[in-house]
């Protein structure tokens, strides 16, 4: 009797771990070995970009030992044909409909003018891969991009039992593959942040700063959301300390400032099916999207220099009456730099457009906030955003 695969729960349960993992080669290794065994394959691989080469390279194989590849033993520069069918846009159409080249399809797209559409050298191309594939025990190739660049490219190997690779899994492992390039990205910036944090605090400030902007590339309706809200945060700060309600160093401002660009780390493991719909979230969703506070604050946990800016990033869905998220503090107990990037993270929502709604006017955000003074926002940086507020100054 064959076990179906519940491929969703499988990709779920994939997608949930590659966010904590920071090494990307030991995250691939994971995964190829996890697609191995699940799929029942004799054999699976990843052709990695090396940035330091300019070429790609068999970074890791799994599998049986006459079946699969050696590690690095390979290298794939960017006229390789199975780069360039991915790496070229005019070859785009031939991998559209089935989210992968597979081997069975190859002589049929060969012979047929009708799937070979208009791009220049579509023929020859496809008869070098088909070439190229057995000779990496291959019977697909599945391309991993992050906007556009290909990062990688998944190599499977036949099943066992000799059966094709279904429509259903070939969706599957590309779907994998879009979250692996994501990863893989995720993975590069922090090895990049921790570079730097060693050069100096100045560099590590840039890259936090193009780090936010990661998010961003994620969800692409918050496109400047967290320069400003990292702005209005600085302000509202600021008033406080000017009129009394805030007793701080300077090294606190600095933390707001970092806790402000990666208030939303954690939406890089939101499925972008919920980051961008257009209706109301669904109670699962909503769950889902909760958990981004507690999944951006586990990221920065792994590297030291965040330790300061944590509990802004963790709580800033806390509301003063304990009715928050994820640890439901109340009043004085969440911190005042989370309670400041929520009062500004909600003018800046209220006041954009949103997947669901247009934006709402300035003042309706700032009657808005008034009224939950208290209740959802902590009386002090409301009182703040107010005062900037009538002053013109927000």
């Amino acid at each position: 009797m064959t076990i179906k695969i519940d491929y969703k729960k499988e990709l779920e349960t994939a997608s949930k771990g590659m966010i904590m993992i920071h090494d990307h080669v030991f995250l691939i290794k994971l995964l190829v070995r996890m697609i191995v065994r699940k799929a029942k394959l004799r054999h699976a691989g990843m052709i990695l970009f090396e940035p330091a080469l300019e070429s790609y390279v068999l970074a890791v194989s799994r599998g049986e030992a006459g079946s699969r590849i050696p590690e690095r033993f390979l290298r794939f520069e960017k006229t390789h044909p199975i780069i360039r069918i991915f790496h070229q846009k005019e070859y785009k159409y031939l991998i559209d409909t089935r989210n992968a080249l597979v081997f069975d399809d190859i002589d049929r797209m060969i012979w047929h003018e009708s799937v070979l559409g208009s791009a220049n050298g579509s023929r020859e191309i496809l008869r070098d891969i088909s070439e190229q594939m057995p000779m990496l025990n291959s019977v697909a190739c599945v391309p991993a991009f992050y906007r556009h660049q290909l990062l990688a490219v998944l190599l499977l190997g036949a099943k066992h039992d000799g059966s094709r690779l279904e429509q259903d899994e070939l969706d599957f492992f590309s779907a994998l593959a879009s979250d692996v390039a994501m990863a893989i990205r995720n993975a590069q910036l922090f090895e990049v942040l921790q570079q730097e944090v060693a050069h100096s605090r100045n560099l590590f400030i840039q890259a936090t700063i193009a780090f936010g902007s990661f998010i961003e590339a994620k969800d692409s309706y918050t496109h400047g959301h967290t320069e400003r809200v990292t702005k209005y945060a600085q302000k509202i700060a600021r008033r406080m300390a000017a009129n009394g309600t805030l007793n701080v160093t300077e090294k606190f401002f600095e933390n707001l400032h970092i806790a402000s660009l990666l208030h939303d780390i954690g939406k890089i493991g939101i499925p972008e099916s919920i980051l961008a719909k257009k209706e109301n979230l669904t109670p699962d969703e909503y769950s889902v999207m909760k958990t981004h506070a507690v999944r951006g604050a586990d990221i920065l946990a792994a590297l030291p220099d965040f330790k300061g800016c944590l509990e802004g990033v963790r709580h800033h869905h806390e509301r003063f009456d304990g009715s928050g998220y994820p640890d439901a503090l109340k009043g004085d107990d969440i911190p005042m730099i989370s309670a400041i990037i929520a009062v500004a993270d909600t003018f800046d929502a209220m006041t954009t457009n949103r997947p669901y709604r247009a934006a709402l006017t300035r003042e309706y955000a700032i009657e808005e906030i008034e009224r939950y003074s208290g209740v959802w926002y902590h009386p002090a940086p409301v009182e703040a955003i107010m005062e900037l507020f009538e002053e013109g100054d927000i």
